[in-house]
């Protein structure tokens, strides 16, 4: 199992949450997304390592973006 976490910035509200949630949880292998609003850190549980622009894109494509 592998744990990865990211700042992603933009999320403002529940909703947010939830659509970064959905679009990472879509990932081949990922096991549990859990999101801390108040931080922005989101930390991925998967089975294997994933590759770090997958993450970018999945949450790019919920209209967030990760922090550099």
């Amino acid at each position: 199992m592998a744990t990865s976490t990211y700042t992603v910035t933009g999320m403002t509200c529940g909703h947010c949450v939830n659509s970064v949630k959905t679009e990472i949880g879509k990932i081949d292998g990922v096991t549990s997304v859990d999101v801390d609003l108040a931080t922005g850190a989101v930390q991925v549980d998967s089975a294997a390592p994933l590759a770090a622009a997958d993450i970018v894109a999945a949450v790019d494509e919920a209209g967030y973006e990760v922090a550099v």
